[in-house]
């Protein structure tokens, strides 16, 4: 089995699928782990996602000789794919995906909505290496699997427990917000969750 190919057995009920970090490919293993299945996504169907928005990139005419590899929704050789990406690729398995307002806090969370099914949340947090010469920002999703919410960070050795519930995902997100972090929620089909509390 591949590294970046991991299947932890972390519940009695169910096994948790958990892909581990490969290059830029963090957008990649976050829809995989969010999905919970193995090449829900690929590489290549994700560059095809990429390339198919590069089409229709408005600043397309301005393109220098870099942008064969550093082209507008990822870098070809390592991944780093974008938001667009995110969303385009999730629609196309008939989620619907919500910008959360980071304003309001996470406190006013509602993971129980009786009107939306929650697939699981995806976190785009800044990240800084090397003593903070390289910065970037990583994808990681969270979903709850057998009444526990779980943090399916690639970077992870293995998929990390809430083990107080909402209240300690809620203080994982406000910490993650303040920092920067940006949240997207994701739902079945189309969310009617009120743009109150989420912009899209």
């Amino acid at each position: 089995m591949d590294e970046d190919e991991d299947i932890n057995a972390n519940t009695p009920e169910k096994e948790i699928y958990h892909e581990k970090q490969r290059l830029q490919f963090c957008l990649l293993h976050a829809l995989n782990n969010l999905l919970q299945e193995r090449e829900s996504f690929t590489r290549t169907q994700l560059d095809a996602i990429a390339n198919d928005l590069a089409l229709i990139d408005p600043s397309k005419d301005s393109w220098t000789p870099l942008s064969v590899v550093l082209k507008p929704h990822h870098n070809v050789l390592t991944g780093n794919y974008d938001i667009n990406v995110l969303f385009a690729a999730l629609e196309g398995k008939g989620k619907s995906v919500v910008w959360y307002d980071r304003r309001n806090g996470a406190s006013s969370m509602d993971f129980t909505d009786s009107e939306n099914i929650l697939t699981g949340i995806i976190l785009n947090k800044p990240v800084r290496k090397l003593g903070g010469l390289w910065r970037s920002r990583h994808w990681l999703a969270l979903r709850k699997i057998n009444g526990v919410w779980y943090n399916l960070d690639s970077d992870l050795a293995c998929p990390s427990p809430f083990e107080n519930g909402d209240e300690e995902l809620k203080e994982f997100l406000d910490e993650s917000l303040a920092q920067g972090g940006e949240v997207l929620m994701v739902f079945e089909g189309n969310s009617t969750t009120s743009n109150n509390s989420h912009k899209q």
